[in-house]
Order: structure tokens, then sequence, then C-alpha cells
């Protein structure tokens, strides 16, 4: 009897023959008439997912020669479950070496992940390959590790100009520079914050990680096993603080970017920066742009805010809730930030109303980390041989065309479990979704980066009356001592926070570079999915993330701690070939949609 392993080796046997004919036809049999082919940089020089046997077909005839791939092996067991054989794999191309997973049904492939993993010749040094540090013997002008470490922060950016430029020192072009440093391409990160991780601490006192640590690790180093499950604010900028300077990150705080533009003639970008208050000009030839998920805060106009006597502020400048007992407070917005705003000001003995404008998603915590995370990111996850690194392709091998599908049995149950709390928010008027198809909160993170609440206590507070709700509403005037709403009511108001989102990326581009280069770059985050604030056409994969964009030589980078870890391995892998030189032809860059 044929073993599970047995049929994904003999599959992937039939597929290296295929490949290495340049056999199109014979790849695109290989698969199901409705199937994936999910490719990180390996094939495509890109992020891209081919669904269905024509696209599959179309990208191996393009790209298979080029490639060379070959040595497909299963690693470890393949398993078989419910019809499907699922099998874990290595390979090599060319250049590089990868890394994979395969789905079969019967004979047919279902999904495919394919991933680069290394550059031959340009690999890490790491494990037998690190470097010796000491040098033992005697040599005259010896310099020690802190004196060269001292001459390059003294001559990078200035005597010697950095290959690559970052654009904002959080959790991801902090991830990014880590991984650069280990391949060898000179990086300099710019930061407008006084210290690593001043992103994280600058935000309202109460601010906790509603991600666990599991899913939150940062490249190469993990936190500690007694790491708390949800970390404060301040905790995660002391670490990201320690990180850089453990991983030898070449970071310019208290530095503003003013202007760039590309320089054709030197094939470079011009990054004029303000640096502790001095001017330098900066000429990499990759700039990145790694501010997180989302552009400028949304801070709406609404007539009669230049008369208002109180405090009125966007949540992301929010300092917290202390000093407020007794007072008013009015929070617009419904998500994240709004219930977590909300639930501080009343345990500071505010009187705080939030004003709902459109339904939002509820996830308790407790039923998000059984039911969503704890298979891929939790300690049983752990202790069953899947850690950050297998959950993040386990995660990254289902397409999202067909993610919905896994998602929406996860948030049936959920409804099921905290039916009780459900009701009770809806009998306090609270407008429930839970997304357009019922695929809950990761689906809405990935389409528009907003419309959810993950539940660490703020629900019960609106379902009990504590926090107080006015539902379908918005404000219409903004008063010296109150706000008031479209449907007449006028609140008496001291503090008033937007929690109203931000716009896209490609946004801060209009300022820094031009509102051409911008346009040019269209739309950053979503998916084309043609639901709320993520307008089609189709596109497959984030627009514009971790990929090359529609303008030569800038990248986007960010997304939450566990994207801004797992997607910065292929970003630095793009920037370290054309580093070196190498020939990375983009197979079908994604064109731009939806400007700002």
């Amino acid at each position: 009897m044929t073993t599970p392993t047995q049929h994904a080796q003999a599959w992937l046997g039939r597929f290296e023959a295929a490949l290495d004919s340049g056999d199109a036809d014979a790849v695109a049999a290989l698969f199901e008439a409705d199937s994936y082919w999910r490719d990180l940089v390996a094939f495509t020089w890109n992020i891209r997912t081919e669904e269905g046997r024509d696209a599959i077909r179309e990208m191996v005839a393009a790209r298979a020669r080029d490639v060379q791939a070959r040595g497909f092996t299963v690693r470890g067991e393949a398993t078989e479950a419910g019809g499907v054989t699922e099998a874990w794999f290595d390979f090599e191309t060319g250049l590089a070496r990868g890394h994979g997973l395969l789905r079969l049904k019967g004979e047919l492939a279902w999904t495919l992940l394919t991933t680069m993993t290394e550059l031959k010749g340009h690999e890490e040094k790491k494990g037998t390959q690190r470097v010796k540090g000491a040098e033992h013997g005697v040599f005259p002008g010896r310099k020690s590790w802190a004196e060269q470490r001292a001459e390059e922060e003294a001559t990078l950016g200035y005597s010697v100009q950095p290959d690559t430029v970052i654009i904002g020192g959080g959790q991801g072009g902090i991830a990014l520079a880590a991984r650069l440093r280990r391949l060898g391409v000179p990086a300099v990160v710019i930061e407008k914050n006084a210290r690593p991780g001043d992103s994280w601490r600058n935000r309202y006192k109460s601010l906790h990680l509603h991600d666990p640590v599991w899913y939150d690790h940062l490249p190469y180093l993990p936190f500690p096993d007694d790491w708390p499950v949800f970390a404060a604010k301040d905790k995660i900028g002391d670490w990201l603080e320690h990180y850089t300077r453990i991983m030898e990150i070449n970071y310019w705080s208290s530095t503003v970017a003013e202007k760039a533009r590309w320089d054709e003639a030197s094939g470079t970008w011009e990054v004029r920066v303000v640096r502790e208050g001095k001017p330098v000009t900066l000429r990499p030839k990759q700039l990145v742009f790694a501010l997180g998920v989302s552009g400028y805060p949304n801070v709406p106009k609404i007539a009669g805010a230049e008369t208002f006597e109180g405090v009125q502020v966007h949540s992301s400048k929010h300092a917290g809730s202390d000093g407020w007992t007794g007072k008013k407070a009015v929070v617009l917005g419904s998500n994240n930030s709004a219930h977590d705003i909300c639930a501080a000001l009343w345990e500071h003995g505010a009187d705080v109303t939030m004003l709902q404008r459109s339904s939002t998603h509820i996830a308790p915590s407790d039923s998000l980390m059984e039911l969503a995370l704890g298979g891929l990111y939790s300690e049983q996850a752990v202790a069953n041989g899947i850690d950050h690194h297998k959950a993040d392709l386990i995660f990254a091998s289902v397409p999202y065309k067909i993610m919905h599908t896994f998602h929406i049995p996860v948030y049936e149950e959920m409804k099921k479990r905290d039916a009780d709390l459900y009701a009770r928010l809806e009998k306090a008027g609270f407008m429930l979704d839970f997304g357009e198809d019922g695929s809950g909160l990761f689906m809405k993170y990935l389409r528009r980066g907003s419309g959810y609440y993950i539940d660490v206590g703020a629900s019960e507070l609106v379902a009990n009356g504590s926090i107080k709700l006015k539902s379908r509403v918005n404000i219409e005037r903004i008063n010296p001592k109150s706000v008031t709403l479209t449907d007449g009511t006028e609140l008496p108001c001291d503090l008033l926070v937007y929690a109203t989102g931000y716009g896209s990326m490609n946004g801060w581009l209009a300022d820094l570079i031009s509102p051409e280069v911008a346009d040019q770059v269209g739309k950053c985050w979503g998916l084309g999915s043609a639901t709320t604030k993520d307008p089609g056409p189709w596109e497959g994969e984030l627009r514009n993330m971790w990929k090359p964009t529609p303008v030569k030589n800038l990248w986007f980078h960010g997304g939450n701690l566990h994207q801004s870890r797992h997607y910065s391995q292929f970003l630095s892998l793009q920037l370290k070939a054309r580093h070196a030189g190498l020939d990375t032809p983009v197979y079908k860059p994604a064109p731009a949609h939806h400007v700002r």
C-alpha cells in the first residue's frame, strides 16, 4: 500500500520532470481545475497566486526554463486526512533554495506553496558558517568590535551610502533591517521618534497587544518563554529598543524624512532627511516605506470643530485616560481603538459615550484564541511541533481566494459559543456583523484593515450600559461644550476622540515624493474582494505589500507583528538579490488600482 509520503513524492517527481522539460501543459495537468499555486519569490520574483490551470500553465511557460527548479523532496512524513494528502518539501532553483507545502486531492494538486529561503552564495552567516568574531594573533592597529561599530555608524549615510533606506522604525522597519543586516545589505532605518519603540510607548496608556505572544515573535530572537500572552505597549517598546541594539541595526532616531526623488541618471533615490536638527542627503538604491498598515490618520472635518473648548484628538494622539475622572467623553468610532479607549476612560471614572456609525465585528479574545489561532499559534501548537516558523508557512499556504471558506466555520462556532454576549450587545443597540460573507475578523483585516474589535472586556461594558452607546449616528456639529448628533441629540463633551482610522499607505508618498508617484503606486493593502472598503478588481494578494510596486525600486513593508516577521524574509531576499546584482525578472507585476 502506498503511504502518503510515497504518494506525495511521486507527484513531486512528475512535477519536477514536467518542469524540467518545460512542458507547461504537463505541469498544469497535475493540478485540479480548481487549484492554486502561491509563490513567494522563488519562481516569480514576486508574491503571486496563480489561480487555476490556465494561470499555472502561463506562469510555467514564462518562468520554468529560467528558474531551473529541481530536487523536490518530501521533508519528514506526509499526512492524509479527509481525502487530502499534505506534504512539506524542499527544492532548489538555479539561484536559490526553497521550501514548500503541497496539498493533494487524489492524484492532483489542490494547493501548492513555494517559498525562497536563501540565495546560493549569499547565505546568512549562521550555524556552522557563523563569523569567528575574535581574530587570534597579533595585529598592529587592530580595531575592537566597538570601534568597528562606531566607525560604521559614523560613515554609513555620509561617506558611505546605504543600499537601502527604510522609512519607519517601528516593528516592520526593525524586522526588515535585522534580516538585511544578516544578509550583508547596508541599510539605514529612519525614525522620527527619539527612541526605538516610541511608536508603541506614545500610544494610549492602556494599550496591550490583542494578538498572542506565539503570533508576535520578531525574526531570529523570539520572546522569552515567560513573556506575557498579551504584552503591554511599553514592554513591547522596550523589547524593540533592545532588539535594535542586539541586532546591530543602523537606526537613525529623531530623524525626519522631508523629500525623496528618483534620480534616473545615477539609478538611486535622493532622500533628504533632517537628523537631530541637521540636514543629510541619502542616496540609496532601494527605498522602503515601513509605516505600519495605514497612512495618515483620518480626522473628519466637522462644522464647529474650531469652537470646541475641550480636547479633541485622533486616537493615534490620545495619551491616556488620566485626568478625565468625572468628565464627559465622546469617542467617535467602534473598532479596536475606540473600545480600548472607552474602557480605559470608564475605568478612570469618566462618563463615556461611544458613537457607532456602522456595524462592527466583535471577536471575544478567548474564543478567537481557541477557535481561530490556537491550532497554529499557542502553547499547545508548539507542543504539537508547530512553532511560529511552521505556522507562518501553513498560514501562507492557504490562498486568499478560498481563505474565507476556512474561516466561516470558525465564526459560525463563535456565534454559538458567545451567543449571550452578542444578544446583549444587540439589545443595547450595538450593530454587529461577521463580515459580508461571515468570514470574520482576519478577512476584514486583510480586506480593509478595520471594522472589528478583539474583545478583551469593553464589549461587556457596552452590553451592560457602563459605556453609553449611540449607534447609527454621526456628529453633525461640534459646539463649545457639546456635540450635536445627526439624530438631533446633544451630548455634553469635555473630551472628543476620533477613533476614525487611517488612509491608504500611498498617502505618505504624495507628500514625501509627489502626488503623481502616489497615484502611480495606487492603493496599498486589500485584496480587491469587492467588499466594503476593498474595491475590485480581484488581485489575489495584498496590494503593493512586500513585492515590487509600479514605481521602480520603491517598496512597502508592514502589517502586524506576524506579517512583519514572516514577509520581511521575502522582501529582504528580493533586496539582497538586487544588491548582489542578480537577474530578478518579475513575473506579472501588479498594476496600480485606486488612486488616493
